[in-house]
């Protein structure tokens, strides 16, 4: 038998290092599409300013999440390579994007193409905000801090209505970075001052921004008293983002609950959750569901099963879950568990001092479960059963009980009992007209506003209406173009 030679495989990829996504080509790709991508945003911001219509850097400025994630060292050199001329407005974006890597490919400049004066400002601002963004992402707070003192300082030098959708997201960034190094209390009187420009201006963007970040900045010191006042002292615009509207709320529920108007703070938190978008924002919907909660069961009203079991809320709402058991059941020595286990975490949520106010709805709760399962009870059973020191102690909570309308009964202290009134009928009250109201009133609120949110496209109340022969011919023409449509879809088939 023959001997089998050994063939030499060459030039053999496996398919593995094919499909390998971190391969050079790939990542090469990947980073030339990125480029491209921004190049047609410049357009679009080109177009913002000579046309003069917002829209255009609106759109560029939704996508902004997902040009963040596309951003690297090799992309930024790319593209400021490409915008900027040789000069010191270039060198200083190129200061803080970090160094070329060994193994990333160089990106070809266009070869029709090349910078000869610089970009206009909306350009040059949105540029400098990308590098912002990317020293925030690699974690270079000291980098972020000089390249947002630059970001500002080239906003302050404009006056251009154009620049005011862009300005609003440098404003966000800047208190952002100050915010991370500790220094938030440093800027106050600059968003004090910016507010007040853009109000006159009538930048109804940049208005919803600033109060947003000054609220957010009193809160991050817990002044509750000075944001109630820019609260009431200012007018969120009404022409603002959903997603401005919905950290508003949120502050604002934050504000109320915070001042023991818990029906208010509810009412709030839930419009943010009905503004915040549903498919993403994950930890803010999570961080408004945790006060909300929190700020029901401050109202006396449980919670829904089904909130806690949402697939993105289940996790965080967890510690929230046994909190609401501990309330439904009135059990103080549960209650003073989960206050033990998981106070940490409702520190850093902000919650741990409404939490501390849920104590006196655990013994109305108690209380209410006594006074359904005894028709006479002494004071000192009652002790026994929440787990009081003495029976003085539970006397008081009762009477307070009582005097609250939290339960209908009467305390005999002579005698040492309490007994419980016959239940009378709550349709013989007011409550249900109250009730009815209420939700009539929400009703009524949500249609005024989804009215309000209606937008239609400019101008188009002077265009000239249709008659009855165009409309016919239209008609017929949809007709035929139907007709063809189908017979094309009938052709497909075998």
């Amino acid at each position: 038998m023959a001997p089998v030679e050994d063939v030499e495989m060459k030039n053999v990829e496996s398919p593995a290092a094919a499909s390998d996504p971190e391969t050079p080509e790939v990542k090469k790709d990947a980073d030339v599409l990125s480029v491209q991508d921004l190049r047609e945003h410049v357009k679009q911001l080109d177009k913002a300013v000579t046309s003069k219509e917002p829209r255009f850097a609106m759109r560029v400025l939704r996508s902004l999440p997902t040009t963040r994630r596309k951003l690297n060292g090799n992309v930024l050199r790319a593209i400021i390579n490409q915008l900027y001329p040789a000069g010191p407005e270039k060198d200083a974006l190129l200061v803080f994007v970090e160094a070329r890597q060994p193994d990333a490919v160089e990106i070809e400049p266009p070869r029709s193409r090349s910078a000869t004066k610089m970009p206009v400002p909306e350009v040059d601002v949105y540029m400098h905000l990308l590098v912002l963004l990317r020293c925030l992402d690699a974690n270079k707070l000291a980098e972020a801090s000089a390249c947002t003192e630059q970001l500002m300082t080239k906003v302050l030098a404009q006056n251009r209505r154009t620049l005011d959708l862009i300005a609003a997201k440098c404003y966000f960034y800047h208190s952002r970075v100050y915010e991370l190094t500790n220094k938030l209390d440093n800027i106050r009187g600059l968003l004090h001052a910016r507010l007040r420009t853009s109000t006159l201006r009538n930048d109804f963007e940049g208005q919803a921004v600033l109060i947003n970040c000054l609220l957010r900045n009193y809160l991050h010191y817990s002044l509750y008293d000075q944001a109630d006042k820019l609260v009431s002292k200012s007018a969120f615009p009404e022409n603002a983002s959903n997603n401005e509207w919905a950290r508003f709320m949120y502050y604002l529920g934050r504000i109320k609950a915070a001042r023991l108007e818990y029906s208010d703070a509810h009412k709030h938190l839930v419009q943010a959750l009905r503004k915040a978008p549903q498919s993403a924002a994950v930890g803010f919907r999570q961080t408004v569901q945790k006060l909300a909660i929190v700020v029901e069961l401050l109202l006396g009203d449980i919670p829904e099963r089904a909130i806690f079991r949402q697939a993105q809320l289940r996790k965080a709402l967890a510690p929230y879950f046994q909190l609401t058991q501990a309330v439904r059941l009135g059990n103080l020595q549960r209650f003073g568990e989960v206050l033990e286990n998981f106070g940490p975490q409702f520190r850093q949520d902000h919650t741990f001092t409404l939490i501390l106010r849920l104590r006196q709805n655990v013994i109305k709760t108690a209380i209410r479960s006594i006074g359904l399962s005894y028709s006479r009870i002494s004071p000192k059973d009652i002790a026994r059963k929440l787990g009081l020191d003495s029976a003085e102690d539970a006397e008081f909570i009762v009477a307070k009980a009582i005097r609250d309308g939290v339960i209908e009964a009467t305390l005999d202290p002579e005698k040492g009992y309490m007994s419980n009134k016959e239940s009378s009928d709550i349709y013989c009250t007011r409550e249900p007209q109250l009730a009815f109201h209420q939700r009539i009133s929400f009703c009524l609120d949500l249609h005024n506003q989804s009215v309000k949110a209606m937008r239609y496209p400019p101008k188009s109340y002077g265009k000239e209406l249709e008659s009855a022969e165009e409309r016919r011919e239209r008609e017929q023409q949809d007709l035929e173009l139907a007709k063809e449509m189908a017979e094309e879809d009938d052709d497909g088939f075998p």
